[in-house]
């Protein structure tokens, strides 16, 4: 065989990067923000998900900013419009001033699995749409913004991330979204963080019909965990996952209605909870001031406690 010939074969983890980085690629966008005085305040990437427009990325990125700019890979420029964001997930919504755009699939991020390939594209100090490749290292994370809050059921990943890949598109090897990059910590090797695309849809909808995500909250942090086959079975439960609480905020109405850390929330007004997406979707605005009866597993123990969700 000619050696170009050899040359042009790929193996198949190749295809896949190629695959991911051709199907998503032309969507992700670089975003400059800039303060009110006109001054650049800071910059980051996006993924444009519906023809007319419309950009996911990060709250912190485009949050407080007094304009917006951002561009594509084949150079068109735009001036792009704040829709909302929310801090407590660092997801926002954005929309650019164009129509017929290109735009990327949407996945799912609860069917990934620990060491599924995974591909990081976004704009890294500016460098137009760069692709890093890696696996999923972890599920059900929860990590701390630079507000101080927690994020709950973030994706660890190795793919390697860099000061402006925030807000930009996690693909799986489909080419289809599963997560916005969001962090890396800056010590550590191969420890990057991305937002589920299942939380960020549930954000962004949200955020495109109200301009905000209007929730109550119990004042617990958690995160998705698997359940023992012979725990469910034993309590008669179909789910095979929970939402483990891992902090309790004090004062806050989990820790008045006796939750502690380690319990594996099960079911929330009798609806079953199988991990910290159902919690999220479940605590509305018409939560708030509600006592509610909330199923949860204590070690090996099927206690049910009565919550009242206050209003964020």
């Amino acid at each position: 065989m000619p050696l170009d010939a050899l040359d042009q074969e790929l193996d198949p983890y190749s295809e896949q990067v190629i695959h991911a980085f051709d199907r998503v690629g032309p969507a992700v966008v670089h975003i400059t923000a800039f303060a009110k005085d006109g001054r650049p305040a800071g910059q980051g990437s996006g993924v444009i998900f519906t023809p007319d427009g419309y950009v996911l990325t990060n709250s912190h990125v485009v949050g407080n900013a007094g304009r917006l700019h951002a561009s594509l890979t084949d150079g068109q420029s735009f001036e792009a419009t704040l829709i909302g964001d929310d801090p407590a997930t660092d997801i926002a919504v954005v929309r650019l001033s164009g129509t017929g755009l290109p735009h990327a699939e949407l996945g799912v991020s609860a069917t990934l699995k620990v060491g599924q390939l995974v591909v990081a594209i976004g704009n890294p100090l500016g460098f137009t749409c760069t692709v890093t490749a890696g696996i999923v290292s972890a599920l059900g994370r929860t990590l701390r913004t630079r507000a101080g809050g927690l994020l709950d059921s973030v994706i660890q990943t190795d793919a390697p991330l860099n000061p402006g890949n925030s807000g930009g598109p996690l693909v799986s090897g489909a080419g289809r979204v599963v997560g916005i990059n969001t962090a890396m910590i800056g010590p550590a090797q191969g420890i990057c963080f991305a937002i589920g695309i299942d939380t960020a849809i549930w954000v962004a909808t949200r955020l495109m019909r109200d301009g905000r995500v209007r929730r109550s909250r119990l004042g617990v942090s958690a995160q998705t965990v698997p359940i023992a086959t012979r725990v469910r079975r034993f309590h008669g439960l179909q789910q095979a996952t929970g939402a483990m609480i891992a902090e309790i905020v004090p004062d806050g109405p989990g820790q008045a209605a006796g939750l502690q850390a380690g319990d594996v929330l099960v079911s929330f007004d009798g609806a079953p909870i199988t991990g910290v997406d159902d919690l999220h979707r479940t605590l509305t605005q018409e939560r708030a001031g509600v006592v509610v009866p909330v199923g949860l597993l204590r070690r090996t123990e099927h206690l049910t406690l009565s919550v009242t969700p206050v209003e964020i």
